[in-house]
């Protein structure tokens, strides 16, 4: 595994697709405000600070989630507490990268 897979930050495109493909909910991690300046269409936005404290409500969604931000660094972290809590979940790093690959 390489330092980028550990991370998360490795090359997503397939994976993308393999949870797009299951109905992945696309969670947004960055701050309400961000989110407002632009944000994938049908994306929630749970920002990183409240994250824990929604992963109930996260996991009543029933479906993988990909996680987005700014540049990936905030998704990484909300990917880590997703997958400690049994969440199936995918970096998909910069939300603008992510929606071309949608």
């Amino acid at each position: 595994m390489g330092l980028l897979s550990m991370f998360g930050l490795g090359d997503k495109s397939e994976s993308i697709t393999n949870f797009t493909e299951k109905g992945a909910v696309i969670i947004d991690v960055r701050t309400v405000g961000e989110y407002k300046e632009g944000h994938i269409k049908g994306s929630k936005n749970i920002p990183l600070d409240t994250i824990s404290s929604k992963i109930e409500e996260i996991k009543k969604l029933n479906k993988p989630v990909i996680a987005c931000c700014r540049s990936g660094m905030r998704s990484a972290q909300a990917t880590s507490i997703l997958k400690q809590n049994g969440i199936e979940v995918l970096n998909g790093g910069g939300w603008e990268s992510l929606q071309r690959k949608l």
